[in-house]
């Protein structure tokens, strides 16, 4: 049976434009991939990431997700992944006010690229996104073409072994692994100076 949350119901956690929604996924093999690579602000796992929009007094979820670009209503963000109490596995960024003009900026960047494959193969500058790629690129574009959050080396190994999924995974593709090569993770962004962590709806 599908977990219903209500945002206005059983959270105190008012949202804005422009917050960052950290998501710890169980969908699958890969997402714990990806949390046993990464990691994130107070050792939290993340395996997906999104940005929080308004339209007509109604929240919505801009990310970069298996169909693509899109935008998804905040109920059914929340509801991907939920813990024992059903409480969302979501943690809250709020861009500190020092940077909040980028925003509008950011998520009108993200509007166009509405659409846009998702990217499987992980890689920057591919025509595709991933989820942490897409916040990446819209304030990339907000703050004038020059980095706001940071792209790192990235890392497919675990104890300085390649996990058997990121194997099996990227032999599906029929493409090396990219160990090494510039990208960007939730937990990343979750640890970014420019922003605050302000909430966790698990608590």
């Amino acid at each position: 049976m599908t977990t219903i949350f209500s945002c206005n119901e059983k959270s105190n956690i008012k949202l804005i434009e422009g917050d960052l929604l950290f998501q710890d996924l169980d969908s699958s093999p890969l997402c714990d991939g990806i949390e046993k690579v990464t990691s994130g602000v107070n050792n939290l796992n993340f395996s997906h990431i999104g940005i929080v929009t308004i339209t007509n007094n109604q929240h919505y979820v801009l990310e970069a997700f298996t169909n693509g670009v899109d935008t998804v209503s905040l109920k059914d963000f929340l509801n991907r992944s939920v813990n024992d109490s059903k409480k969302p596995k979501v943690v809250v960024g709020r861009v500190k006010t020092t940077y909040s003009h980028l925003i509008s900026k950011a998520i009108n960047a993200g509007y166009k690229l509405l659409g846009k494959q998702y990217d499987e193969e992980f890689k920057i500058d591919n025509d595709k996104l991933y989820c942490s790629e897409l916040i990446y690129e819209i304030f990339y574009q907000a703050n004038n073409n020059q980095d706001f959050f940071y792209l790192e080396p990235m890392t497919y190994k675990f104890n300085d072994e390649t996990l058997p999924i990121w194997n099996e995974y990227f032999h599906n593709l029929n493409i090396s692994i990219p160990e090494g090569e510039p990208g960007i993770n939730p937990g990343g962004i979750s640890l970014s100076d420019k922003i605050n962590i302000i909430a966790n709806y698990q608590d």
